[in-house]
């Protein structure tokens, strides 16, 4: 599994109307197939040029499965993001191989 992490920094001038669109924006991505499921979660840090950081791990079954969404649709999901909200927001991205996952079973 592939782990593809999107980190935006939010400016507070847009922060509600950004929070809306990504809650849209996340289905679209999934919708593509390309990926099995995705988080959406705040940065717990103050960040000193103000605003607020996000993280959309979006969790990829296989390289293949990436590099296709990459192909055939990143771009065009991207260049929603930036005609809305241009300078306002800035993102990058990571990409995370899972080598083992462990889970605590309270019972």
């Amino acid at each position: 599994m592939i782990i593809y992490n999107v980190t935006i920094q939010v400016d507070d001038s847009i922060h509600e109307a950004w929070l809306e669109w990504i809650k849209e924006h996340i289905p679209q991505v999934l919708s593509t197939g390309r990926f099995v499921e995705a988080k959406l979660t705040r940065v717990l840090v103050d960040e000193e040029m103000g605003g607020t950081i996000y993280s959309v791990q979006y969790k990829a079954r296989s390289r293949k499965h990436l590099d296709e969404y990459y192909e055939k649709y990143a771009d065009q999901l991207r260049q929603d993001g930036m005609r809305r909200f241009a300078d306002k927001m800035l993102a990058f991205r990571t990409e995370l191989e899972i080598i083992d996952e462990y889970k605590v079973n309270f019972n």
